[in-house]
């Protein structure tokens, strides 16, 4: 299942996509008269497995039926595909050839650090570069949604704990983030998490890491690797944050970047996030993100 968030009436609203046609999910329920009016996507986050696949038949039916609400694309605000997780929580350093390319020893545990949901925004939504730094860059990677409450979960049955996955990027001014030992100034200016515009259940992802991922400024690739790549697999992060702290449904990870940034490149050769550059970070399966800056 293929789930988005969109803005109406300054309300931030439930999609479903089949066969590439997004659908109302509050409209749809009204119409036909479901006993749960579903509003936002971190309800449908906490279902259980047998609500989903209720919820899953339901939608599909309306659309069978010529029951559910069309939204056209076109003239849809995004949102951010999630829209309220209680955690934000960010893994630093995790693919080899992007600690290769900073001179970066692979680290030994995780490297983590935090964001909140000021940064949160969506697809084609415009973002306005901080005055504060000269130096912001971008950062393709793969969101893991936690679909249950995890603690002290193992490895091998980590992954049974996803809700889906999502494209984020995860912007990133380098001269904040520099500026001191602790890398969240650098991290959590407003808008500075642009995700979406899908959340993907993760039945339809299957192996997340073996995944293609790509950011492209202005139609130029800059990025471009595989979840392969990653130091610590997905399932090794949600089990070594859970030996920790208690993950809950609708918790974001962002689980690193692969080669290619900005940082990476000799000094002399940087050129950081202008006014006016498009960027576009997408990840197989999961669908491309695009923003402005401005």
């Amino acid at each position: 299942m293929r789930l988005a968030t969109f803005i109406k009436n300054e309300n931030q609203r439930v999609a479903v996509e089949i066969d590439n046609r997004l659908y109302d999910i509050e409209e749809t329920a009204k119409k036909n008269q479901w006993d749960e009016i579903i509003t936002d996507v971190m309800q449908v986050i906490q279902f259980s497995p047998a609500q989903l696949e209720d919820f899953k038949k339901k939608v599909e039916e309306a659309v069978a039926n010529e029951t559910a609400v069309l939204i056209e694309k076109e003239e849809l605000e995004w949102g951010p595909c999630v829209t309220h997780p209680h955690k934000i929580i960010c893994v630093g350093l995790n693919y080899r050839k992007h600690a290769d390319e900073t001179n970066a020893p692979y680290p030994e545990f995780p490297i983590l650090f935090n964001k909140f949901d000021n940064t949160l925004t969506g697809h084609l939504k415009d973002i306005a570069i901080p005055a504060e730094t000269n130096e912001l860059d971008y950062e393709v990677e793969l969101g893991i949604v936690i679909g249950k409450k995890t603690k002290h979960v193992a490895k091998e049955e980590a992954l049974s704990h996803v809700f889906g996955y999502c494209t984020v990027n995860d912007l990133s001014a380098r001269d904040l983030q520099m500026r001191t030992h602790q890398w969240l100034l650098g991290k959590t200016c407003d808008d500075f998490s642009p995700v979406g515009p899908y959340l993907v259940t993760s039945d339809e992802v299957e192996d997340p890491n073996n995944l293609n991922l790509k950011t492209y400024v202005n139609d130029e690739v800059r990025q471009n690797s595989n979840t392969s790549d990653m130091i610590f697999s997905c399932a090794e992060i949600v089990s070594y944050i859970s030996q920790y702290m208690t993950l809950e449904p609708g918790d974001l990870i962002l689980t690193g970047t692969p080669a290619g940034v900005v940082f990476g490149l000799p000094a002399d050769q940087r050129v950081y996030i202008q006014p006016g550059d498009v960027v576009t970070v997408e990840i197989e399966k999961l669908g491309r993100l695009t923003n402005k800056f401005i």
